[in-house]
């Protein structure tokens, strides 16, 4: 396979171009067409030499993925679902709000951890995801819009902490000052709560912010709806999100899906209340976005605003969340791996 040069540090294309007889300093303008420009073409690189030119569109590749739908909200959500060098699928979403861009980002394809209320967990886990392919969803993005993301959340397909290696070089390529610039307080991690992996996150000091994805605040609901709970119960979990706090210095999210007659009676607040007492945290409730294979609901407006109260009583910081794309099934929780019989690619 050729090199996907957006998974490459600018060190790594030094590298290469060092084994090809070129100067080093090309790594930086090459650098810089791909993630500072958004480069679509190698004829856009008009400071590279034609024959360099050539040889990197002979040798390497210059995205690692194509959009092969897009589908647009009213609100102008806008969902995205990308082929893979090898035929697999993902989707990804671009949510604006004002002068900010966000882009959500899959880093698996499918899921393998099996939470009732996903829709990803449907389709079970194909593969990881590379670096590029990670890095490429919000380049191809960005690119397609015109218009460069201020934030990323990894809160798309998969599990980021599961594909640990590949996320973090993900992050260092996306946060580079002279590349896409993304600052660490405006990306965002979620985890269904791999307690090792959050810990060896946490040891790096990275100030970005972690959301974990909570949904119970029992051990024996918590299982029911997110197996991993029988790996990490909320013994091991809760510590290790404290820890998190500890190193970072930075709060932690927790996110709580709310699943009418499941999870969201007042008992359910009151224990969640208990649980996170005394942490620097913040709840973040999800009304539950419809997954017609479920047939689970959202509470009711009257039972989120409950819930919501007993943790502000509490004096524990919340929010409840406005969703957005649900239309185009773009929202949490709604993402999904497709199989499509007859697309042909949007280019670049």
């Amino acid at each position: 396979m050729r090199p996907l040069l957006a998974g490459m540090t600018q060190a790594e294309i030094e590298e290469l171009l060092s084994s090809w007889g070129e100067p080093r300093y090309r790594a930086r303008q090459v650098w810089e067409w791909i993630h500072r420009h958004l480069a679509s073409d190698w004829e856009e690189m008009t400071n590279l030499p034609r024959q360099l030119r050539e040889r990197f569109a002979a040798e390497t590749e210059l995205y690692s993925l194509a959009v092969v739908e897009r589908r647009a909200a009213s609100d102008g959500t806008t969902k995205y679902l990308f082929r893979l060098q090898d035929g697999e699928t993902v989707e990804s979403v671009w949510i604006p709000a004002g002068n900010r861009g966000t882009v959500c980002v899959s880093t698996q394809v499918g899921c393998a951890l099996g939470c009732r209320f996903c829709a990803t967990a449907l389709s079970g886990l194909r593969r990881n995801l590379r670096a590029a392919e990670i890095v490429d969803q919000v380049r191809w993005i960005s690119h397609d819009l015109r218009r460069r993301a201020s934030n990323v959340v990894f809160m798309g397909m998969g599990e980021p902490l599961a594909n640990f290696v590949e996320t973090r070089k993900a992050l260092a390529i996306l946060h580079e000052p002279t590349g896409l610039n993304i600052g660490w307080r405006h990306i965002t991690i979620s985890t269904s709560g791999l307690v090792p992996a959050i810990r060896r996150l946490a040891a790096e000091g990275l100030p970005l912010t972690l959301a974990v994805s909570l949904h119970a605040a029992d051990n024996k609901t918590r299982t029911w709806l997110m197996p991993i709970n029988r790996h990490y119960p909320l013994e091991e979990l809760l510590p290790a999100c404290r820890e998190w706090v500890e190193r970072v210095g930075r709060r932690v999210t927790f996110e709580y899906v709310l699943i009418d007659g499941v999870n969201d009676s007042i008992s359910d607040a009151r224990r969640l209340s208990r649980l996170i007492s005394g942490m620097l945290a913040h709840v973040n409730l999800i009304p539950l976005n419809p997954i017609p294979e479920i047939g689970w609901r959202a509470s009711s407006p009257a039972k989120q605003q409950a819930f919501a109260r007993v943790l502000e009583d509490s004096g524990i910081p919340v929010t409840l969340r406005q969703e957005r794309g649900a239309e185009i099934e773009a929202a949490c929780g709604q993402l999904r791996r497709r199989r499509l019989l007859e697309v042909t690619a949007v280019e670049v």
